[in-house]
């Protein structure tokens, strides 16, 4: 039997969706069903993000009447409008990442999904985009995913980049992770070495993989000394304190499946804000909330833009009939070069950077250092 990892997900549809109809898929007319379903949860900044861009193409497309129902799919995880009925169904797989909460994850949204019966299926991010995604590949349902890292094709849902050959196609992060590093050597010209810290996930190992794979070629503008890629906290934690005096520099991926000795999860924030209270030197991430979160610099991977282009694409086959066989593959374009503000100033060089023409946006707080020691 399935444990409850999700317990909204295994009810029925119409016993817990705010404002659902008791009637049957065919008593909605012609009203189209998008399902969605995120990797993650709602907490992460990462995820309303995405969920951001995904509500403003439901806008601008016209799956939504009015930005009130974009709040109440915020809300609910569910909306109807007078074109379509939205759902939102979330795995949690950052805080519940073992493969057996993994594998109750996947049943659960599968089976609330063939009880909505969609006309697509929207897959944020690599879990679902692996587990759900192949569930549902050479099946009559389109899908479309966003925020698959690294090389797309690595799951076996596309034939290839430019013509997927299925039912399934979508939106890839390219992660912009050298044009950060370039950005910030400009900035810092004396910076010649840096460290990668990682958590041991599917984002956060595909990103690693690609310093490295880099740094064997020769292609990376740093030296880089050493990849930590684990989800003990305790080894994060003390490989970043032995390694600030073996570098100049740290690119901070994602940190979101680190574990405690006794297994319990630590939120972003909490291992965040250790790092900024531990860790004096210039840093880099590669989305936009890491620089919310406190880490000084990233050129953006947008999330809000990996929604708003699934949407765009789900809109191509809805309402134009492509075939999702048919429709390449793509990232969006980079989005600005990032700068913390208070980190800059925590570590004494805001000075020298702020006022540089290389830096296109700023933001002034730590979000991290606001979290509860």
């Amino acid at each position: 039997m399935l444990r409850k990892l999700l317990p909204i997900a295994i009810l029925t549809l119409g016993a817990w969706l705010p404002g659902a109809s008791a009637e049957t898929p065919e008593g909605n007319g012609a009203k189209l069903r998008i399902a969605v379903v995120s990797s993650y949860h709602r907490e992460y900044l990462w995820s309303q993000d995405t969920n951001a861009g995904l509500t403003k193409a439901l806008l601008d497309f016209g799956y939504l009447d009015n930005p009130s129902l974009g709040k109440q799919f915020w809300e609910n995880d569910y909306v109807e409008s007078s074109k379509a009925i939205v759902l939102k169904l979330w795995m949690d797989t950052k805080r519940r990442n073992r493969q057996s909460e993994i594998a109750d994850s996947v049943a659960q949204m599968i089976a609330s999904i063939d009880d909505f019966n969609p006309d697509i299926i929207l897959l944020g991010d690599d879990n679902a985009a692996n587990y759900v995604g192949n569930h549902y590949l050479d099946t009559p349902i389109p899908v479309v995913f966003w925020g698959i890292n690294g090389t797309p094709t690595k799951y076996g849902l596309l034939d290839s980049m430019e013509r997927p050959g299925h039912n399934i196609t979508g939106i890839y992060q390219a992660g912009y992770l050298r044009e950060g590093l370039v950005a910030l050597k400009t900035l810092l010209p004396e910076i010649k070495t840096f460290a990668v810290l990682s958590d041991d996930s599917p984002t956060g190992r595909s990103k690693a993989k690609e310093f490295l794979r880099w740094a064997r070629r020769g292609e990376l503008p740093l030296e880089l000394v050493e990849v930590v890629v684990t989800n003990e906290f305790e080894i994060w934690k003390q490989r970043a304190l032995e390694l600030q005096n073996q570098v100049d520099a740290f690119f901070v991926l994602n940190h979101n499946t680190l574990r405690t000795k006794d297994g319990k999860s630590v939120e972003q924030f909490e291992a965040g804000r250790w790092y900024l209270m531990n860790i004096n030197k210039p840093d880099m991430a590669h989305e936009r909330h890491f620089v919310k979160e406190g880490i000084l610099s990233a050129v953006e991977d947008s999330g809000f833009k990996q929604g708003y282009e699934a949407m765009r694409v789900a809109d191509r086959i809805l309402q134009h009939g492509e075939k999702p066989a048919e429709i390449s593959v793509y990232a969006p374009e980079r989005g600005p070069f990032i700068i913390n503000t208070e980190r800059a100033r925590g570590l004494g060089i805001d000075e020298r950077i702020l006022n540089h023409s290389l830096v296109e946006e700023t933001i002034d707080f730590c979000l991290a250092l606001k979290h509860p020691s």
